[in-house]
């Protein structure tokens, strides 16, 4: 979150990224009501003051025999406490609506930031991996025909356990999956991760320290109740990153300074009720409702956050370089930003089988397989993420960033399509073979039950 003291004293600052990003607040309330709490402070400490310095004279006047002046004394010591009261329950209100209203502000976009008014404005920085493409098919099967004809996807019985938007991954395709998130977390562990595996729900707190919560609570799994009810600090949900619980691991702690860069990267499940659009953009398994991920969480020093955030998104990439995918870095524009990111990117690997208007000229689309943000401060506002360099140095809020490393439904779309065969297999990527038993092609497998029959 934005700091007060930030808000007070660059109000057209804040206006202009609210503009920018596409954030409907009413700044005005906002600095009225900073301002009304802040004369009552005012207030307040006068009146403490007073009220001391009257309390000190009675037993003065007592002392003396002025009673008349000592119960005069008392009557207005008992009038300002009874008028101190109504505005410390009025400053209290007004705190209560401040802070609620300062986590709807978004994160301030860097300067660097490409400003732009959608996706349509992203800027791309540079494309890897296109000066030396496999041979592909003539036509490109895609990953949702050719899953279910090797039998390796499911879409029906995902669809009758779990309800739309849910697969079953089974077969070589459940290996690839399990193969793809061991391989990530062996690269990441060789670039300095320390790894973490967090528990699936997460608090509201939680939610609220990274930004979820309440900017996005539409698209959240709640563990009980709508997510229209009204929810405590303590009430769960369904995590729809892991940057939710590690980077809440130190959610109202001071790190030392001697801790920092401090780099953890987490393996989970994450759930999001997004439906998105029917149609070939989401067919498959490239919107779900359940997909696994490695994501990448890094604590720094302010100083240190951007030279940090180049080394996150090159960590992130290692993966695609080492997977052989050709891939793609944009630059987010203001737009398309997001509300708790200062500058992000994003890894979109080519999957070669649908043409998309906006895809290369080889043909096929992008696939969003990692955003990589720094969020400043931001997160560690909220969450009271602070470091000292020494023990006897006051605290100061550090910054956080994530990156995923990478989503694993997309890089398996990737892989179906671009590592295709002309019989129908699929070349699995030599860097994967030793986690799926030295398997060097998925041929598929013979389905199960009457479906097998076909229609006949």
């Amino acid at each position: 979150m934005l700091s007060r003291q930030f808000v007070r004293e660059n109000p057209e600052t804040v206006r202009e990224a609210l503009e920018n990003k596409g954030v409907d607040v009413d700044l005005d309330r906002i600095l009225d009501v900073d301002e009304e709490w802040r004369e009552l402070k005012r207030r307040g400490d006068d009146l403490r003051h007073e009220r001391n310095e009257v309390s000190s004279r009675i037993g003065d006047l007592k002392a003396d025999g002025e009673e008349e002046a000592a119960q005069e004394a008392i009557e207005r010591s008992g009038a300002l406490k009874s008028e101190l009261q109504g505005i410390e329950e009025r400053a209290e209100e007004l705190e209560a609506e401040l802070e609620e209203s300062l986590l709807e502000l978004p994160q301030i976009p860097h300067e660097s930031v490409p400003v732009g008014a959608d996706e349509s404005e992203n800027e791309e920085v540079r494309r890897e991996g296109f000066d030396d493409l496999r041979e592909l098919p003539e036509s490109v099967e895609p990953h949702y025909d050719l899953g279910e004809e090797l039998e390796i996807l499911d879409f029906e019985r995902g669809a009758k356990v779990a309800g739309g938007g849910f697969y079953v991954a089974k077969g070589d395709g459940a290996r690839l999956e399990h193969a793809l998130i061991q391989f990530m977390l062996d690269v990441h562990r060789e670039q300095g991760y320390t790894d973490v595996f967090p528990p699936i729900p997460v608090n509201s707190a939680s939610m609220r320290g990274t930004g979820q919560l309440p900017k996005f609570t539409e698209d959240a799994y709640r563990v009980e109740g709508t997510n229209e009810d009204a929810y405590d600090d303590e009430d769960l949900w369904l995590l729809p990153t892991a940057e939710v619980p590690v980077t809440n691991l130190h959610r109202e702690e001071i790190l030392l300074g001697e801790d920092l860069p401090l780099k953890y990267q987490a393996y989970t499940p994450n759930f999001r009720q997004e439906a998105g659009e029917h149609g070939t953009e989401t067919r498959g398994i490239v919107r779900v409702h359940q997909f696994n991920k490695v994501e990448m969480v890094n604590f720094v020093r302010p100083e240190e956050s951007y030279e940090r955030f180049e080394g996150l998104v090159d960590e992130a990439e290692e993966v695609l370089r080492r997977l052989e995918l050709p891939y793609r870095v944009l630059e987010m524009c203001t737009g398309d930003l997001g509300f708790t990111q200062a500058k992000k990117y994003d890894l979109e690997v080519w999957a070669p089988a649908d043409d998309m208007d906006e895809g290369p000229a080889e043909g096929g689309r992008w696939l969003e397989v990692s955003s990589v943000s720094n969020f400043e401060d931001f997160q560690a506002r909220r969450a009271r993420i602070r470091f000292r360099e020494e023990h006897h140095e006051s605290a100061e809020f550090l910054h956080t960033l994530n990156g995923s490393g990478l989503a694993v439904p997309r890089i398996v779309v990737a892989i179906l399509e671009y590592y295709q065969n002309d019989d129908g297999t699929v070349t699995v990527p030599e860097p994967l073979r030793p986690y799926m038993g030295g398997t060097e092609v998925i041929e598929g497998h013979d389905a199960v039950g009457e479906s097998k029959l076909g229609d006949g």
